[in-house]
């Protein structure tokens, strides 16, 4: 018998004994703070406040939809779906200031000291509303981006109509009352959705999340723009003393001319 082992155990024992409730607390603080549960928690309060102020009668909230795409998937928060449109609502949970414009490729956060680059959830959203335009078949004008940020965030740059704080998404889908679908292409939309999603589930997230972490990988391994952090391509210089050379220039030329050079 390993006497040391056993001393050991029976000198930690009446302390396990005394504070075994602080092993699950301490479990429950790590899991709060992860990405993952923070975006949980602000999903939850989207789709608490949809399901409290919104009429279920006319607007039908679908939750957590994951739609397969040609390179693998995409995941909406939330979707609206009504007579006054298609509501494709992002939320981002998130605190400190809030620095970005609608044709920035990231956006800042800067908290205290801290400041963190994070993809403009505009664009973000732009790829699952095209998704979901392509699988219910509906027009520009019957879709909606509403992006939505929850926690205490403030921005710092002025923010088009659609990108809101907390229940401020709400007055925005309520703010459309033109109708654009009838009540027969709504249910239809509804029951495509529920086709075309991929299943609920623990298995379906995980492989989203997989194929996230591929694109941010590939994305880190592409040059950006040092002006909008857009997509740089490797273009040639086509006259004067450097004709020929080669340098990387913005793929929004000429509304942006950020350059590096080409090492």
């Amino acid at each position: 018998m390993d006497v040391t082992a056993l001393f050991q155990w029976s000198f930690f024992q009446p302390f396990l004994a005394a504070f075994w409730y602080l092993i699950p607390m301490f479990m429950l603080l790590g899991i709060i703070k992860t990405a993952w549960f923070k975006g949980k928690a602000g999903e939850f309060q989207v789709n608490l406040s949809a399901r409290l102020c919104l009429d279920k009668t006319r607007y039908h909230l679908i939750k957590n939809v994951t739609l397969p795409t040609e390179d693998g998937t995409t995941q909406i928060d939330h979707v609206v779906v009504s007579e006054f449109g298609v509501f494709v609502v992002e939320t981002k949970n998130m605190k400190g200031w809030i620095f970005g414009t609608p044709h920035q490729a990231q956006w800042t956060q800067k908290l205290f000291r801290f400041s963190h680059k994070f993809q403009n959830p505009l664009r973000q959203n732009h790829k699952h509303m095209k998704t979901l335009q392509v699988l219910l078949g509906l027009e520009d004008n019957q879709m909606q981006s509403v992006i939505v940020f929850i926690g205490n965030s403030t921005f710092k740059t002025p923010m088009p109509p659609n990108v809101t704080y907390g229940g401020g998404y709400i007055r925005f889908i309520k703010s459309h009352t033109t109708r654009v679908l009838s009540p027969e292409q709504v249910q239809r939309a509804v029951g495509q959705i529920a086709e075309g999603r991929l299943a609920a589930s623990f298995s379906t997230d995980r492989a989203h999340v997989h194929h996230v972490k591929e694109r941010v990988a590939n994305k880190a391994s592409q040059k950006q723009c040092p002006r909008c952090s857009g997509r740089m391509v490797l273009r040639k210089v086509k006259r004067g003393a450097n004709v020929g050379n080669a340098f990387w220039g913005c793929a929004r030329f000429p509304a942006c001319r950020g350059m590096l050079k080409a090492e």
